[in-house]
């Protein structure tokens, strides 16, 4: 990009602030079929920053590992900026990755993150970056989070590591988001860390974001809303159920553990989800092996017994009546 695209005029919206110094560079890596939606929530928020301030307080490049041209997840093709290199001293480089996030980081990714990280650069994951980072064995015990579509997976190859449910997570040294507009808010926290609240503020107002209060706020919607009621007992069902997969309850245990009768139990879920409670726990199953179908290269029996199916038999006439096709021939499908 060229010096002066990076403060563009016009801004209805318009704050002075005193600014000394250099530019702060982010530096934003795509991987093979990265989402472009997190990306462009990223690098936007610093091109409005700019423009209120009639200041260039930041600049942004993208990168490719060898320089060349990329697809995208939605097939658009972007063309970086440069290829991978070294990072400024003040630089900030994020991994942005999307589908299939186990296979996108090369070798030469790899090397590269880790001799950013030796040289102390600070270093991000946006979307499913997060893989990357982990492969690169640069997440050790601090927070960090990813798109909790791809959670699951991410578990099941590093099971030492548990990412956050939260939208985004910034530390001293690791920044990381699920995604989406979670990317603004990931930014607008760093613009108001550098520049303070009040431009952070504009910032939102300009992308017409409404901004988190925190990264704490989760990625998916509560049980609450997305069944339409709040009553605590069915939403702790929910919960054991959710947090209970690889070794599922019985229903005399969700009983148990919830204190009522298993007459109680079924009027609850015929009441509110117009279900039994077993259809319910076993669709749940079913969407985290969907999940392991796609993110993993697990092997179905292994897929299935992480899922809570002790028969692999079983689990593939479950998966074929939920989603149209065996375990076999969905992924020989996705191929």
């Amino acid at each position: 990009m060229s010096e002066d695209s990076f403060v563009q005029k016009g801004a209805a919206a318009t704050l002075s602030i005193p600014h000394i110094g250099e530019p702060q560079d982010f530096y934003f890596l795509l991987l093979p079929k990265a989402t472009m939606l997190p990306v462009a929530a990223a690098i936007e928020p610093l091109r409005i920053a700019n423009q209120v301030t009639n200041t260039k307080l930041y600049r942004w490049y993208i990168m490719t590992e060898d320089g060349a041209p990329l697809r995208c997840s939605n097939g658009m093709v972007v063309t970086p900026d440069l290829p991978l290199g070294a990072l400024p001293s003040d630089g900030m480089g994020f991994v942005c990755a999307g589908v299939e996030p186990q296979e996108a980081a090369g070798e030469v990714t790899l090397n590269w993150l880790r001799r950013e990280h030796r040289f102390g650069r600070k270093l991000g994951g946006i979307c499913t970056g997060a893989f990357a980072l982990a492969q690169a064995g640069l997440i050790k015990d601090q927070p960090f989070t990813l798109h909790w579509e791809n959670q699951p997976g991410f578990v099941e190859r590093f099971e030492h590591l548990k990412p956050s449910p939260n939208i985004y997570e910034v530390t001293s040294t690791l920044m990381t988001c699920g995604g989406g507009s979670a990317a603004t808010d990931m930014m607008l926290t760093l613009i108001e860390e550098r520049h303070g609240k009040q431009l952070a503020i504009i910032v939102a107002d300009m992308c017409l974001h409404v901004r988190s209060t925190s990264g704490a706020a989760p990625q998916k919607s509560n049980y609450a809303v997305a069944i339409g009621s709040r009553n605590q007992r069915l939403l702790s069902a929910l919960q054991l159920m959710q947090e209970s997969i690889e070794e599922p309850l019985s229903i005399g245990e969700l009983c148990t553990q919830l204190d009522i009768s298993r007459r109680q139990l079924e009027r609850l879920f015929s009441r509110y989800l117009d279900q039994s409670p077993m259809h319910v726990y076993s669709d749940m199953r079913l969407s985290h092996a969907f999940a392991l179908m796609n993110e993993t290269s697990m092997s179905v029996t292994q897929i299935a017994l992480a899922s809570g199916f002790n028969s692999a038999t079983h689990f593939s006439r479950q998966f074929k009546r939920k989603f149209g096709a065996s375990p076999h021939f969905f992924r020989k499908g996705w191929a």
